[in-house]
């Protein structure tokens, strides 16, 4: 398996991009998404989640609102419609895979075993 992240680039306050998530492998269906970002001399920190069956999502409250994650199984891709950025959103975004099939929403590390290699997302004027 593996994951492609794209979509990062500069932007200004106020502004919008939209990550994209390519995946290989014929389970994508399977298992849950998400996205994290780890910010320069920080660790790395939970953002958004989708389950696999595209039902349930989750959000850190610092993106609630203003982020948007979606996904798309037909084409084994995974999004994340970033609006209203702050300066603050500035980090490495990276995409993940879920260890487990089928299983429910995780905001750790541990809980995603597939990672992209990230996309820099930066926001100033």
């Amino acid at each position: 398996v593996q994951l492609q992240a794209s979509g990062g680039g500069l932007v200004r306050p106020g502004g919008s991009l939209r990550l994209s998530c390519a995946a290989s492998g014929r389970t994508f269906s399977a298992y849950t998404i998400a996205w994290f970002r780890q910010a320069l001399g920080k660790e790395r920190e939970f953002v958004a989640a989708i389950s696999w069956n595209d039902i349930s999502t989750y959000y850190a409250d610092s993106v609630k609102g203003r982020f948007t994650i979606s996904r798309d199984n037909a084409k084994r891709a995974g999004y994340l419609q970033m609006n209203s950025l702050k300066p603050g959103d500035t980090a490495v975004y990276y995409c993940a895979r879920a260890t487990t099939p089928y299983d429910a929403l995780g905001v750790t590390l541990r809980s995603y075993d597939y990672w992209g290699q990230g996309t820099q997302v930066t926001v100033s004027s």
